[in-house]
């Protein structure tokens, strides 16, 4: 008998109650009743031939081949998405949806005001922000455009250099006043300093430029690898971190410390496909965030203007 090809519907409730762990907050996430999404599931196993999920009293519990379908799934709904957006606007108007990924920092840092400028040009454009320190595979389209802090290598993507982000050492007035100001590397050992957990691939990298700095996980008293978790320690005055210059100097409370540490710079480079060079949409947003970014690393690199205490 030969199986026909099962719909994305069945396949995006598939990938529903993986996500959402259950048959109702699946069916709530899609706006869907329960029976309804229960025979999508059906529906599926009974055109992939496969069990997807063992039933019991206690709800529906995943099999191995549904754990091995997900990345496939995901990418299909990746695909759809950008169906969608490339469907979204006219060859001739400045409108649709864009979809643009940054690290965590970038995306609520600094990329907020920047969109504002974009969009008080552009009111017929959407956008949609996806905030990760994964890089998006834009060969995949799983987004549009990224602004990256490591030079892309895959081929057929168009790239810009937007200048080098640098990095810091910083503490709260809070934290300082009440524990003292290291004046030296060595010093620092004595202090609450903010780290990572899991080591990621940018700080390998960053590894053989730091030097003698105090920078392995078994030197930090918080451990996170959410950037936006540190930094809001940071903020609170929990200890001592690392942070861009040009985040941290928006804050007259965060004072840099050891400046003459020389710290690596994070290169900065906006992202897309080729194929999207054509599309007026894509291509206005994309140049406007490689000026504003090339701003945003220009200010991060000049001299720091005086502050009293």
């Amino acid at each position: 008998m030969t199986r026909t090809n099962p719909s994305w519907d069945l396949h995006r409730s598939f990938l529903a109650v993986m996500r959402e762990g259950s048959l109702s907050a699946a069916a709530r996430a899609l706006g869907m009743t329960q029976p309804s999404l229960g025979r999508h599931i059906r529906e599926l196993e009974t055109a992939l031939g496969v069990a997807l999920f063992a039933r019991s009293p206690q709800g529906l519990a995943p099999t191995e081949i549904a754990h091995a379908l997900v990345p496939h799934a995901q990418a299909m709904a990746a695909a759809s998405a950008a169906l969608h957006r490339a469907a979204s606007a006219g060859k001739e108007e400045i409108r649709g949806t864009v979809r643009v990924t940054a690290s965590e920092v970038i995306g609520a840092e600094v990329l907020p005001p920047i969109l504002a400028a974009f969009r008080e040009k552009h009111p017929g454009i959407v956008i949609e922000l996806v905030l990760s320190n994964r890089s998006a595979d834009l060969l995949r389209k799983d987004a549009d455009i990224a602004v990256r802090m490591v030079r892309p290598t895959q081929q057929a993507l168009v790239a810009r250099h937007a200048g080098a982000s640098p990095l810091g050492l910083y503490a709260h007035r809070r934290y300082l006043k009440a524990h003292g100001r290291p004046r030296s590397l060595a010093e620092l050992a004595g202090h609450s300093l903010i780290g990572f957990d899991n080591e990621a691939p940018y700080v390998r990298a960053l590894r053989p430029a730091v030097g003698a700095l105090p920078y392995a996980r078994e030197h930090f008293s918080l451990r996170t690898d959410s950037d936006l978790a540190a930094l809001a320690a940071l903020r609170a005055g929990y200890g001592i971190g690392i942070c861009q210059v040009g985040v941290a100097r928006r804050d007259a409370r965060l004072v840099q410390l050891l400046p003459q540490t020389r710290l690596p710079r994070l290169d900065v480079w906006v992202v897309m496909h080729e194929d999207l060079k054509a599309s007026l949409r894509n291509r206005a947003l994309f140049d406007h965030l490689a000026k504003e970014m090339a701003v945003y690393t220009a200010v991060s690199n000049a001299p720091p203007e005086r502050r009293d205490g």
